[in-house]
């Protein structure tokens, strides 16, 4: 089923299909070995962050690292939020959720990582842990219609534009 972009408030869109929900990916980005120092950078679509200081300070870290994806002139900027998955004392895994415009509800490329770390076999890998899913006609306004053609079901856009919500207002019996 194909993804729509668009739609406003004029004409209803059509979809073969009762549209997707769509769902936020989420990349997990791993620090292993015992890192002592040293920085990372993370790449996405081609923009790489600033160098990142690792510490064993969680909140220190995590607070590093969104600070650097802010600064990305991509259209990450506060699209991508990192958060602690098993962190502890820097070491485990950091939750990178992609769940703000314009990357939200959309399937997304996968982001790498650059290791400048020092210590006793630092690592760093990131890997997709939650596929995102791209929601069906982004772009559609709030009160906007979609027609799915194959179960003859009209919806309204009671989302947003970036994360549209599509709920059932009409059937045809």
């Amino acid at each position: 089923m194909p993804v729509i972009e668009g739609g406003g408030l004029g004409d209803p869109l059509s979809n073969a299909g009762a549209p997707v929900a769509g769902t936020n990916e989420v990349q997990t980005l791993t620090i292993g070995g015992t890192p002592t120092g040293g920085t990372f950078t993370l790449t996405y679509d081609g923009f790489t962050t600033a160098a990142i200081t690792w510490v064993n300070v969680n909140a220190t870290l995590l607070a590093s690292i969104n600070t650097a994806l802010n600064a990305l002139p991509n259209g990450a900027a506060s699209a991508i939020v990192a958060t602690a998955g098993t962190l502890t004392a820097g070491i485990g895994t950091i939750l990178l959720t992609f769940s703000g415009a314009p990357l939200a509800k959309r399937a997304v490329n996968l982001m790498t990582a650059t290791s400048s770390l020092t210590g006793t076999l630092p690592t760093l890998a990131i890997a997709e842990t939650t596929p995102g899913v791209d929601v069906t006609a982004r772009g559609a306004a709030a009160g906007g219609l979609l027609i799915d053609t194959t179960n003859l079901k009209l919806y309204i856009n009671t989302g947003t534009a970036v994360s549209p919500t599509w709920t059932v207002v009409g059937t045809q019996t």
